[in-house]
């Protein structure tokens, strides 16, 4: 509908529906915010400490700020995405572990450097299961990547395994060189840990001609014979093959 949301209205505590700001009333059970997050960096710049692109502290790798003598590393620093290369802030205890460990280490007299991000997040909205990682297709245009995209649904166990439920995965893939750009999963139980596989993937620079020949593990109550991270792989592969023939062909 693409109307901004002016409103919630409840019933006996509860909401019951959503206002908008053209005056549409749309009635509801259950309503989601996803609103985002913003780095609070007051402090930083009333104290002149510079602030990068991504509207996050500016840090170098070694999480040291561009004043003389000031550190700084969690959710109000900005980190460097390994894919795109853009600088961008990604509010998650992960990395604020990982930052903070990096400036302690340099503050004592050692040495170390934080390797960047590539966006991996997992949610659960009730039952469902959501994750990412690497880049979307909006992310990947904005790079400027090409690449070929594939989705696949598939069950988180064999599918005659009492239990087994839905999911869905989606993957972005270079084209000609076939690297694995992104992933995005959504399931129910047993769904959503599955992006890790693919945030390793994303991380090494595998293609998802090798992502397929990985040795993952198996057994009915885990996941069927081909689990929906080779299924996918596979569904890529063939997407990029396909562009190259492609390409190849119009050559001629």
């Amino acid at each position: 509908m693409s109307e901004s949301v002016s409103g919630i209205e409840t019933t006996d505590g509860r909401a019951s529906a959503v206002q908008t700001e053209a005056g549409t009333v749309l009635p509801a059970d259950l309503v989601v915010l996803g609103l985002g997050v913003r780095p609070n960096v007051a402090l930083a710049r009333e104290a002149g400490i510079p602030l990068g692109t991504s509207g996050g502290i500016a840090v170098d790798r070694r999480m040291r700020t561009q004043a003389e003598g000031v550190w700084s590393a969690g959710d109000c620093v900005e980190s460097v995405h390994r894919l795109s290369g853009q600088r961008v802030v990604v509010a998650l205890g992960t990395h604020a572990n990982k930052q903070g460990r990096v400036a302690g280490i340099n503050l004592g007299g050692g040495y170390a450097t934080f390797p960047g991000v590539i966006g991996t997040a997992v949610t659960k909205v009730c039952d469902l299961e959501v994750a990412r990682t690497g880049l979307s297709m909006a992310e990947a245009d904005a790079a400027g990547f090409s690449y070929v995209t594939a989705s696949v649904d598939s069950t988180t166990r064999a599918g005659y395994f009492p239990g087994a439920k839905p999911i869905r995965v989606k993957l972005l893939a270079e084209r000609r060189t076939g690297r694995l750009l992104g992933a995005q999963v959504v399931g129910r139980e047993g769904a959503a840990k599955r992006i890790d596989v693919f945030a390793s993937a994303i991380w090494n620079e595998m293609s998802v001609d090798e992502v397929l020949s990985l040795d993952l593990s198996y057994a009915p109550p885990f996941a069927p014979v081909w689990d929906p991270v080779l299924i996918a792989a596979r569904k890529a592969f063939e997407a990029v093959e396909a562009e190259t023939s492609a390409a190849a062909a119009s050559r001629q």
